[in-house]
């Protein structure tokens, strides 16, 4: 299987990994996020606790759960800047001030923001404590119009100062070449605009045996446009008609639940579709050990929202479990069509319920795309691989600062 060395997020010769110690004692990566340790981006954390030479130290306004284990974290929420007015006066202005008084005697040797907003955000930190800032784009920061940008509170300031993230920010880095490209579009330098995988962990996921298969789909999203779940529905309503003991869990929430619970009842598959809600991380793993397939039905939206990846791809892959997606953003990127899973058009039920029923139909298919998924995982989404690259790419920017 070949795998091109851009997709591994190979560094440009500016950034080539540096072997500089810097100091005795582990230097301090800031990982900033607004919201901290929400249960649908448990990709962030995974990331940072693959870090060895770096000690991650977790910075944000607002936390939704708790930190890793013996890892240390700071929320502005947390201490005194607690009001819900000083809070928004905060995330208005963007001021540095109560992020570097919370720090206290933490020196952060660089920050590295998750989101291209929280780069926005954490740049007058970074310029205020003098240290690099590295900002992950993820997705809809790389392809949400400006408009429906403009349209939200808590995103208005990303498109009034991107250009200043653009100018400023010393690396760039993005989850698939199909989201670099968007980013690279938008202005910022080609030069420090990267292509890094987030990786998973496959050591930690055990491949599933054959024999825990069910005549379940799989699908483990928010439930939000983009993520194509009405397309999914009908087209389970259309499998139904050929395949009595399919059915559909749904492992998610968001705003869409009800009208999509509603149209399961008018097609007649209520009974077949069970919401399961948000789920761990770790349950919603046992759940892909039992599906037959993961189906992600992506669509394009009229904001322009798209898939910069999907992670939950990636580890479907590393369970073993084969995939039917949509081709579409950088999906593509993780599923290698008729390889490690099957790629159907977007907003298409009638081509997913034939992508879906092709697999159903064909066990030793299955399995022979669930090994290769996995093997793909191992290859090029390494998340210990990745973790070490990230580290070579902070060095190297600190280096470039000194």
């Amino acid at each position: 299987m070949h795998i091109d060395p851009r997709s591994q997020g190979a560094p440009l010769d500016e950034f080539e990994p540096s072997r500089e110690v810097f100091q005795a004692g582990r230097p301090v990566a800031a990982i900033f996020r607004q919201n901290l340790f929400r249960v649908s981006e448990p990709f962030i954390t995974e990331q940072a606790q693959q870090l060895r030479r770096y000690e991650p130290f977790y910075l944000g306004r607002l936390r939704y759960g708790p930190a890793p284990e013996g890892a240390r974290s700071l929320a502005l929420r947390d201490g005194g800047w607690g009001s819900a007015a000083r809070i928004g006066w905060q995330m208005a202005t963007r001021s540095a001030g109560p992020f570097r008084r919370a720090l206290g005697t933490v020196r952060p040797s660089l920050i590295h923001a998750h989101f291209g907003i929280d780069g926005v955000h954490a740049l007058p930190l970074a310029r205020r404590l003098d240290v690099p800032l590295v900002t992950t784009f993820h997705g809809f920061d790389a392809t949400l119009s400006t408009a429906a940008l403009l349209s939200s509170p808590a995103w208005i300031n990303y498109p009034l100062f991107r250009h200043r993230l653009a100018r400023d920010g010393d690396l760039f880095l993005c989850v698939s070449a199909f989201i670099r490209d968007r980013v690279l579009a938008m202005g910022f330098p080609e030069r420090r605009t990267l292509v890094h995988y987030t990786g998973v962990d496959w050591r930690a996921i055990r491949p599933r045996n054959p024999g825990e298969e069910t005549p379940t789909i799989l699908h483990v999203a928010r439930l939000v446009e983009m993520k194509g779940t009405e397309y999914l529905i009908r087209a389970i309503a259309a499998l139904a008609r050929t395949h009595a003991q399919v059915r559909l869990d749904i492992v998610g929430d968001g705003p869409l639940r009800s009208r999509l619970q509603a149209l399961a009842g008018a097609l007649g598959v209520a009974t077949r579709v069970r919401f399961l809600g948000a789920l761990p991380h770790a349950e919603a793993l046992c759940h892909m050990r039992r599906a037959a397939m993961l189906v992600l039905p992506s669509v394009h939206t009229p904001t322009g929202r798209v898939e910069g990846l999907g992670m939950v791809l990636l580890e479907a892959a590393a369970t073993g479990v084969p995939v039917v997606a949509s081709r579409v953003g950088g999906i593509p990127e993780g599923v290698l069509d008729g390889q490690t899973g099957v790629l159907v058009p977007g907003r298409d039920a009638e081509a997913l319920c034939a992508g879906m029923a092709a697999l159903l139909d064909q066990p030793d298919t299955r399995r022979r795309m669930g090994a290769a998924a996995r093997l793909l995982v191992e290859q090029r989404f390494d998340i210990r691989r990745q973790g070490e690259t990230l580290e070579g790419l902070y060095d190297a920017v600190r280096s470039r600062r000194r």
